[in-house]
């Protein structure tokens, strides 16, 4: 199996998904306007949201595919965390639109038809849920999380329109429970869709990965068997997966050449065992007080670990 393996088969796995979601919205979108059913019909809208949002998320699965180039030399890997911020945005504006039909929806009420809507509703929270542990990723990519947010939410806020559907049928009325769970739902959409724009952000911004520990990073690497010191450290993310690493480090003595080279590999292999460090770039240093005495050093300047795309 090749390292890009995991991402060809999300891709296959994605397709899967776009071909179940594009016919649910078909059937949901149908039956909403014939039970003039405002739940059906918003989430057949979270649907065609779904729809868009992991097309983009299969192109963009795709282009990360793609070889790094002169110009691109980490390669398209942060194409996914814009499709994922892209399909968290359509998510955010889908439940505000919801939101404010389901408040018209509550002042003046509609007959439903409850039967048409549990067995509508029912169905495609069962479509829901299997689309969800296809796209389902044991890995950190946040495309593939925000995939399998878009189908979570839209299994629950399924199953809140079957509940308000049934309900409706045995009181034969309780209309004002389908755009009630309209709203719960598109609430709860709309916090997990933020908590990815938030991870996106983030990312895009550099700053340190959460699941990466500074400090003990750093003293990982002082423990080193002649490391000195750690300075200019600096931890980013050039995707959900794959993390990268620079910094400074100063070491005892005057290493030869291939010691320097091997001292550079020890610190690189720790700190992707330890940490998760795909891509780290290590400037060995000598410390000051071991300079030669025309402020030379045999030094490899240059520790770098090669580009591993997951």
């Amino acid at each position: 199996m090749t390292r890009d393996a995991p991402r060809v088969t999300r891709t296959v796995r994605l397709a899967v998904v776009l071909a179940l979601n594009a016919a649910l919205v078909v059937v949901q979108v149908a039956f909403g306007i014939a039970a003039h059913s405002l739940g059906l019909l918003s989430d057949g809208g979270h649907n065609m949201a779904d729809v868009a949002a992991i097309a983009l998320s299969l192109l963009a699965e795709r282009w990360a595919l793609r070889p790094p180039t002169a110009s691109r030399s980490f390669g398209y890997h942060r194409a996914t965390i814009l499709s994922a911020m892209t399909s968290a945005g359509l998510l955010i504006a889908m439940s505000v639109v919801i939101a404010i039909e389901s408040a018209r929806r509550l002042a003046h009420p509609q007959s439903v038809r409850g039967g048409i809507v549990l067995g509508v509703a029912a169905m495609a929270a069962v479509i829901d849920l299997a689309a969800a542990q296809v796209a389902r990723d044991r890995t950190r990519n946040l495309n593939m999380r925000a995939t399998v947010i878009h189908m979570a939410g839209d299994a629950v806020s399924a199953g809140a329109v079957a509940v308000a559907g049934l309900v409706i049928l045995v009181t034969n009325g309780t209309m004002w429970l389908d755009p009630a769970a309209s709203v719960v739902v598109a609430v709860a959409v709309a916090y997990e869709a933020w908590r990815i724009v938030a991870s996106g952000t983030a990312i895009l911004l550099e700053a340190a990965p959460r699941d990466v520990d500074l400090d003990a990073l750093g003293n990982a690497m002082r423990a080193f068997p002649g490391v000195t010191g750690v300075h200019d450290l600096h931890v980013w993310s050039l995707s959900s997966e794959l993390h990268a690493l620079s910094a400074h480090v100063s070491v005892a003595g005057d290493p030869k050449l291939a010691e320097a080279r091997a001292l550079g590999d020890e610190l690189r292999r720790a700190v992707a065992e330890q940490f998760g460090i795909d891509h780290a770039t290590l400037e060995l240093e000598c410390d000051a007080e071991d300079e030669n005495h025309d402020g030379t050093c045999r030094l490899d300047p240059i520790a770098h670990s090669p580009h591993r795309p997951t």
